[in-house]
C-alpha cells in the first residue's frame, strides 16, 4: 500500500453500481495488516454497492472528495466487516489514527442512537 494512501486523512473510495457507474466517496480509512479500513453506516450507498460487487478503487483526497493532485486512482477489492471481532478492529484502528474525532463520532452517534451500532467495516486489499 502507497504511503500517500495509508497516510492520507481522507481517502476517495469509489464503488460501482451494477450498471458500473462510478460512485466515489471521501471516508477516513487506516492501514491495518495490509488491509484499507473503512468504518460506515450499514445502511450507506457504499455498503449496498459492496455488496453487490466487491471492485473499488481509492485515492488519497480531501475532506471534499478532491483528490490530491497527480494521484492515481488504485484498483482494490472490498469485504464487509460485520462480525463483532472485525468491527472491534476496525474501531481500534481507527481510533489509532483519528483519536478522539473518531471516539466523539462513534460514541456520540451510539449515544443518540441508545446503544445500536449501526455500522459496518469496509476491508480493502489494494
Amino acid at each position: 500500500m502507497s504511503p500517500e494512501i495509508a497516510e492520507s486523512r481522507y481517502v476517495s473510495l469509489t464503488t460501482f453500481k451494477r450498471d458500473g457507474t462510478a460512485v466515489a466517496t471521501p471516508v477516513w480509512a487506516v492501514e491495518d495488516d495490509g488491509e484499507l479500513l473503512v468504518w460506515t453506516r450499514d445502511d450507506s450507498g457504499k455498503v449496498k454497492r459492496v455488496r453487490n460487487g466487491a471492485r473499488v478503487t481509492v485515492a488519497p483526497c480531501d475532506v471534499r472528495g478532491r483528490t490530491a493532485e497527480g494521484a492515481e486512482p488504485v484498483e482494490g477489492t472490498a469485504r464487509l466487516m460485520t462480525e463483532e471481532g472485525g468491527l472491534r478492529r476496525v474501531r481500534r484502528a481507527m481510533a489509532r489514527k483519528y483519536g478522539w474525532q473518531f471516539r466523539m463520532t462513534d460514541g456520540g452517534g451510539a449515544l443518540l442512537r441508545l446503544g445500536k451500532r449501526p455500522h459496518v467495516g469496509i476491508a480493502v486489499t489494494l
